[in-house]
């Protein structure tokens, strides 16, 4: 049997809600769709969103953002921040410390390598 390709939109999976840790201002709220998991579980990918809020971060994975909509301000722990907004796409790599704010209600892309311990 082939592996088969995934495309974002068709036979989507059921949507997570939550929030985010660390909550610095605002009320953040997420909404994850996690379209893909490699059989290891150590990657995935999907459409993550999020209302205005601002929260700490710490990463321990790699991550792939594409902005679908909205605008969000990262900020490292040296206090250098860089805006996203509709179009833009980065790469937040693992041990990247810092804020996540979302200014404008965020819609993006994500592929996510997170390695095991």
């Amino acid at each position: 049997m082939s592996a088969k390709l995934i495309r974002f939109g068709s036979n989507p999976p059921p949507v997570e809600t939550g929030e985010p840790g660390n909550i610095v201002a605002g009320q953040p709220k997420t909404k994850l769709q996690n379209y893909y998991t490699d059989p290891t579980g150590q990657f995935f990918s999907g459409i993550w969103e999020c209302s205005p809020g601002k929260w700490r971060v710490n990463y321990g994975e790699e991550e792939f953002c594409a902005i679908l909509s909205g605008k969000a301000i990262l900020t490292d722990s040296d206090g250098h921040a860089e805006t996203f907004a509709a179009g833009d796409a980065f790469i937040i790599p693992k041990g990247f410390t810092g804020t996540w704010e979302t200014v404008e209600a965020v819609r993006k892309w994500y592929a996510i390598f997170e390695p095991k311990s």
